[in-house]
């Protein structure tokens, strides 16, 4: 029986667009860290304010 399978090894895998993983997740992680330290001074700002 003859099958037209045309596999490829996963070895040979060329990465196309190269990441830098641990950047991204750093950057991710350190900015929404910041997002959310200025958000709650904003909200503490605000409540002060307020009263």
């Amino acid at each position: 029986m003859d099958v037209n399978a045309h596999t490829r090894d996963p070895r040979e895998h060329v990465n196309e667009e190269p990441r830098n993983d641990l950047g991204d997740l750093l950057a991710g992680f350190f900015g929404m860290t910041g997002f959310m330290t200025v958000v709650f001074f904003g909200m503490v700002i605000i409540k002060f304010l307020s009263e």
